[in-house]
């Protein structure tokens, strides 16, 4: 029996290098379940990160259109303002030369009336002066 003992004893020996073995596998194991967490966390956060930025940047693009279309929108008012300045300019252009020749027509008529006043004038020196005339003076 005593080789039968140490069989067992080698048995025992081998199993307990094995357990041993496998302790220290069971470590290493551990040792990367823990760097993969970690790498998993890490690559969560950057996840997050980039979703983050995703959102930042859709964020930046929209706030650019809506100031692009603003723009637009100041673009096409300054436009309609031109054109408004543009058209009351020609408007006063023409109420100004209206204003010229109603100026003219004014004067035209008020030195028709002087001319016809003037000759009324004369007119009535002339009667005036006929009437005063005796039928004695003439001959």
């Amino acid at each position: 029996m005593p080789d039968d003992e140490l069989v067992a004893e080698q048995r025992r020996l081998r199993a307990e290098r094995g357990r041993e073995q496998a302790e220290g596998h069971r470590a290493v194991a551990e040792q990367g379940r823990d760097a993969a967490e970690a790498h998993r966390l890490h690559a969560e956060i950057a996840r997050k990160e980039a979703e983050a930025f995703r959102a930042l940047a859709e964020e930046a693009r929209e706030v650019r259109d809506q100031y692009r279309q603003q723009l637009e929108t100041l673009r096409e008012e300054q436009e309609r303002l031109r054109l408004a300045a543009e058209e009351a300019r020609a408007a006063a252009e023409e109420a100004r030369h209206a204003i010229i020749d109603s100026v003219a027509a004014t004067a035209d008529s008020l030195h028709t009336t002087l001319e016809q006043m003037k000759f009324l004038e004369e007119a009535r020196l002339t009667l005036r002066a006929i009437r005063d005339i005796k039928p004695t003076d003439v001959n």
